[in-house]
């Protein structure tokens, strides 16, 4: 079952074939690509697609993807969740995007912790780690002051319209699951 999580201003919750038209909104901003590692979308079908692999990830317990909502309010402004989840390894990736026009309110902030908070105490994961474009500083940002560390940073990692770029890898660790500092 889908965990459903809520903040003091948001619902996380299952994305599903309904919200096409949110998530075509979303990824069809080059100002929201433009650090994600996927082109840009030009057909309604590549958000079906994209659905369909969060549901497909989810299922196959390979990642978790929650659409974002204001309360009371329909309609996704973002998603967020975690790629690369390995149940073996007690670790995955955060990863999220919020739509321009809902930018600096502390949306994407406040969704981050929930879902950390959830990764640690309900999935029971030791690290979390994050990839962000180096260029991408307000993201680095937002993760520092959520208790991320900067690792390091991978070479020519991710490729943004043809073009290779570098990524600053970004962790936090779950002290009483077993990570250590």
């Amino acid at each position: 079952m889908f965990p459903k999580l809520e903040t003091e201003r948001l619902v996380l919750r299952e994305i599903l074939p309904a919200d096409v038209e949110a998530i075509y909104s979303i990824f069809s901003s080059d100002e929201v690509t433009k650090y994600y590692g996927l082109d840009t979308f030009k057909t309604m079908e590549q958000a079906e697609m994209l659905i369909q692999a969060f549901t497909n990830n989810f299922q196959s317990e390979k990642g978790i993807r929650w659409g974002i909502e204001r309360k009371g309010v329909q309609g996704l402004i973002g998603t967020i969740g975690f790629n690369s989840w390995s149940k073996a390894h007690r670790r995955a990736e955060v990863g999220y995007e919020i739509h321009p026009e809902f930018w600096r309110n502390g949306y994407a902030s406040e969704a981050v912790a929930k879902i950390v908070e959830h990764g640690f105490q309900e999935m029971e994961l030791t690290r979390i780690g994050a990839i962000v474009f180096v260029e991408n500083d307000g993201s680095s940002q937002l993760l520092m002051k959520q208790g991320f560390e900067k690792e390091g940073i991978l070479r020519e990692y991710m490729y943004q319209n043809n073009e290779a770029f570098d990524v600053i890898m970004l962790a936090k660790f779950n002290r009483q699951n077993g990570g250590d500092e």
